[in-house]
């Protein structure tokens, strides 16, 4: 296994382009409903992460105003995972929101989601808000991480 320090520096995001292909096998590690993924993906802007020719990770952008960006879904493929580039793409995620005039990042996460929530934190986000059985509510088959239930949106934000 590279280390981070070997890898992040080697690493590039590019836009993905209209006519490219939807990487739902990406996309689907953070999301595992491809109804949803569809729901939020158009009029958003999706960041491919390569790592030479290889597509290790994915965000997706979407606008909710004129201040306000969501990262709706960011993923690493499973291979590539433990390595910073999670953490890299959180990053670029915000420089990208940043240059494009936007200054407050949000994300959201499920409560079973103990890596996530912590990486998010780390990364100078907040918790803003509780979306009490969303998962319940919006997902036909239930979720589980880490051994719980996910139930709950939790919001996070970041001013940038």
């Amino acid at each position: 296994m590279s280390s981070p320090e070997n890898i992040i520096p080697q690493l590039v995001t590019e836009l993905l382009g209209q006519e490219a292909p939807m990487p739902y096998d990406l996309l689907l590690l953070a999301d595992p409903s491809t109804d949803m993924i569809n729901t939020y993906i158009s009029g958003s802007y999706v960041y491919i992460a390569l790592l030479e020719k290889a597509r290790v990770g994915v965000y997706v952008l979407l606008p909710l105003d004129n201040e306000k960006i969501e990262v709706k879904n960011i993923a690493v493929h499973e291979a590539w995972q433990g390595r910073g580039i999670g953490k890299y793409l959180l990053q670029d995620a915000a420089a990208k929101a940043r240059s494009l005039g936007f200054t407050t990042l949000v994300i959201g996460t499920g409560n079973s989601s103990v890596a996530q929530l912590y990486l998010y934190q780390r990364s100078g986000f907040d918790i803003t808000a509780i979306h009490r059985n969303f998962f319940i509510e919006h997902y036909a088959t239930p979720i589980y991480e880490n051994g719980i239930q996910c139930k709950h949106m939790i919001m996070l934000e970041k001013q940038l």
